[in-house]
């Protein structure tokens, strides 16, 4: 693929989605950025990046701006990013059922619903590039992070299903397992909380506290934004895409120790994080 190539993005009100809206844009990609709000559209478009209004959650949102896209680039989408999620604390005893819900609303339907809506256009293109943010809580799970965690969870065993399905098509699939990276999320992550977490009658009430309160600068481990986008473009230079791909030395260790670990053992681990 070359610098013609066209790129769908969701979530790129800040973080992750608007570096990487931005990096793509400026190195001559044909970047179609989407947010869930106007006014970040507009900030988007301001900065001469085509974007659109897309709640992941409201099909017919995805269903519009897709056919907004089609209408200026002939009918094609070369790649999908999508970004678009947030993060849901709490631990599960404190964690509603309506709180659940909502994670997976954006997380897992709403990935879903762009990805079934693409792979129509892709499958009739012949080709395409389906790129999943998973995240290193997709492979291993952390205490107080129970609806996010099986929101990754379901992201990995939908997306690794669906690169099997589509082996027979020139349809690529792939994960990226980011670990800590500067962006939103913790903030938007802490908001959550105090929304939806009756903190002061847990007896994780400390962890939760200390976690608000926590230095986000002292984080291990921690990457910009940026180098996410340098992946994603890696990806769609890519001749073969691979299956996953893991940003930031935390899923690079965590992943080995999945994989060499007993279960007991990494609990163990996980419980000192």
């Amino acid at each position: 693929m070359n610098n013609s190539t066209t790129i769908l993005i969701t979530g790129c009100s800040s973080g992750i989605g608007f570096q990487t809206a931005s990096y793509l844009h400026d190195h001559g990609y044909k970047v179609f950025a989407t947010a869930r709000k106007e006014e970040d559209v507009q900030m988007l478009k301001g900065l001469g990046i085509s974007s659109f209004l897309l709640d992941v959650t409201k099909r017919n949102t995805i269903t519009d701006t897709l056919q907004e896209i089609l209408s200026l680039t002939s009918g094609k989408i070369d790649v999908v990013f999508n970004n678009a999620g947030f993060g849901q604390p709490g631990a599960i005893e404190d964690l509603t059922t309506d709180a659940l819900k909502e994670q997976f609303e954006t997380n897992v339907f709403g990935l879903h619903e762009v990805t079934i809506q693409v792979l129509k256009i892709m499958k009739s293109q012949g080709y395409g590039t389906i790129i999943q943010h998973s995240s290193v809580l997709g492979i291993i799970s952390l205490k107080l992070r129970g609806a996010y965690n099986a929101s990754k969870y379901a992201i990995e065993g939908l997306t690794d299903t669906l690169r099997l399905e589509l082996k027979d098509t020139n349809i690529n699939v792939t994960l990226l397992n980011t670990g800590p990276v500067t962006s939103s999320f913790r903030k938007n992550a802490i908001q959550k909380t105090l929304d939806n977490i009756d903190i002061n009658n847990s007896r994780f009430k400390e962890s939760y506290l200390k976690n608000i309160n926590a230095d986000k600068s002292s984080v291990p481990f921690n990457l910009e934004a940026i180098e996410v986008a340098k992946k994603v473009e890696k990806i769609i230079c890519s001749k073969k895409v691979l299956p996953r791909y893991y940003i930031t030395k935390a899923t690079y260790i965590l992943g080995f120790a999945k994989r060499i670990l007993s279960t007991s053992k990494l609990d163990f681990l996980l419980n000192k994080i």
